[in-house]
């Protein structure tokens, strides 16, 4: 069930970006994800007229998006719910045709659609879609020096959004955890704050939308989604360096959320003088509130972000202490490294149904302990890499083609892309072709899943990974 409901999460971003708030309201809203193999997505809808509207209207829209969101080749299969739902569809028989399909959706991140104020945004248990592509939560977050203060202000935003530390910019070298607080506290606020309108996007995607709506003339609906929220959460601010016109249109709409109450948090991988070329009315403005860094975690914090990692793991490795220190130790760089450490650990474990002991460890991680003088990973080295262990050329790593060995290939590949290199989601999926960050998401999911299943992926991530390191 879990690996259905994040490939539905992933699909439900996908469809609610390119369809209309009505029609995401009134049709997609209410399915919810059933079941997932390696063939087929289930999904649930509450009635008959649900299902003939979907079929009906929107089935290259939500076939084409489970297809494009897996990767590989997923087929979707829709039922009808035997439980009783509410009257929407009595309500609400036939709605207006409305346009599906957006000007341009390559490199979009999910947003959540803002929510009629006065009305329920909807929630993972009401929709089966929770808001943002994680499902990150504060709870979720392990605390330590580095990251307390963030942490604290992080909180302190989303428990009274608008009234203390407005707005709230936060930066930090990727994986660091900058992108977790910014969801979190989304996530708080539709969890306390029901009639709430939040949103959240990276500055690409507001640029994406910025430039589709100069073109397309709907300049007014564009200001009309981003400049009315009550609390605006936007990632990566620092890609809207150089780019004067964007920074026109995210100064009012700034000016306009901050006027109304609303609260703001930013994200960035360096502080607001470091931006260059940012406009100075822009830089004074994200520094009147708080600027606050995210430190790399020292060893303790790693130590604790690997327990709890090792606790929530559904592997059944247990992973001793001495072990987890080890990997604490040698794995310094970031927290996704942390994590594709454990990750392949237990899966070495898993599949060998060996005990996990610190000698096992520093054998599995060999390759991932790295000298005083790193080798510098771009993604050039990472597809030549992997098309010479697969023998397929770059070309088909980034295409359109799903043949099933391409499509292992290029998932392996998206794994090691998101392990390897400090790179976002969407940052990846633009070196495979301009796919969707969903996609990446889904990849890395599934990959991550198969590693403690199958002995093959495992030694082919290991494989490629250690080609990589070794610069051979």
């Amino acid at each position: 069930m879990a690996d259905a409901t994040v490939l539905w999460e992933a699909c439900a971003a996908a469809i609610q970006s390119k369809v209309s708030d009505v029609v995401w309201q009134m049709t997609f809203s209410a399915a919810h994800p059933v079941a997932a193999d390696d063939q087929t997505l289930t999904v649930s809808v509450p009635s008959s007229v649900t299902l003939d509207r979907i079929e009906g209207r929107y089935h290259d829209l939500i076939h084409n998006t489970v297809s494009e969101v897996s990767d590989d080749q997923l087929t979707l299969n829709i039922v009808v719910r035997k439980e009783a739902m509410d009257d929407l569809d009595d309500l609400v028989v036939d709605l207006p045709q409305f346009d599906a399909t957006p000007p341009s959706t390559v490199g979009q991140v999910s947003s959540t659609s803002p929510i009629t104020k006065g009305h329920t945004p909807p929630s993972s248990s009401s929709t089966g879609y929770t808001s943002f592509t994680g499902r990150l939560t504060f709870e979720d977050f392990v605390i330590g020096s580095s990251n307390r203060f963030a942490h604290a202000a992080a909180q302190a935003v989303a428990e009274m959004p608008g009234r203390s530390y407005n707005p709230l910019f936060i930066y930090a070298e990727a994986g660091l955890g900058k992108t977790h607080l910014l969801q979190a506290v989304g996530n708080y606020v539709l969890a306390h704050y029901p009639t709430k309108q939040v949103r959240y996007v990276s500055s690409e995607t507001f640029m994406n939308s910025f430039v589709e709506a100069i073109r397309n003339k709907q300049l007014p609906e564009f200001k009309e989604r981003h400049r009315h929220n009550d609390v605006l959460l936007v990632d990566d601010i620092q890609f809207m360096e150089g780019k004067e016109g964007l920074q026109e249109e995210f100064f009012h709409t700034f000016n306009a959320i901050q006027q109304d109450g609303g609260q703001i948090v930013l994200t960035s991988d360096r502080p607001p003088d470091d931006i260059s070329t940012l406009e100075d009315r822009l830089r004074s403005r994200f520094k009147m509130g708080l600027v606050t860094r995210i430190q790399p975690p020292d060893v303790e914090t790693r130590l604790a972000i690997l327990r709890k990692k090792s606790e929530q793991g559904r592997s059944g490795v247990e992973i001793p202490d001495d072990a987890l220190f080890f990997i604490a130790e040698n794995i310094t760089e970031n927290i996704r490294e942390l994590e594709g450490a454990l990750t392949r650990i237990t899966a070495y474990c898993s599949l060998n149904q060996e005990k996990c002991t610190t000698d096992l460890a520093m054998t599995v991680l060999a390759d991932l302990i790295r000298s005083n003088a790193p080798l510098i990973i771009t993604p050039d080295l990472i597809l030549d890499r992997t098309s010479k262990l697969y023998g397929f050329s770059r070309d088909d790593l980034t295409g359109a083609s799903r043949r099933r060995p391409l499509v292992t290939a290029r998932q392996v590949s998206m794994y090691v892309f998101r392990e390897l290199t400090d790179l976002s989601y969407p940052a990846i999926g633009r070196e495979f072709g301009g796919r969707d960050h969903t996609t990446v998401i889904h990849a890395v999911d599934k990959i991550t899943r198969l590693m403690a299943e199958r002995r093959e992926i495992y030694d082919q991530v290991s494989t490629l990974t250690s080609e990589i390191r070794s610069g051979n």
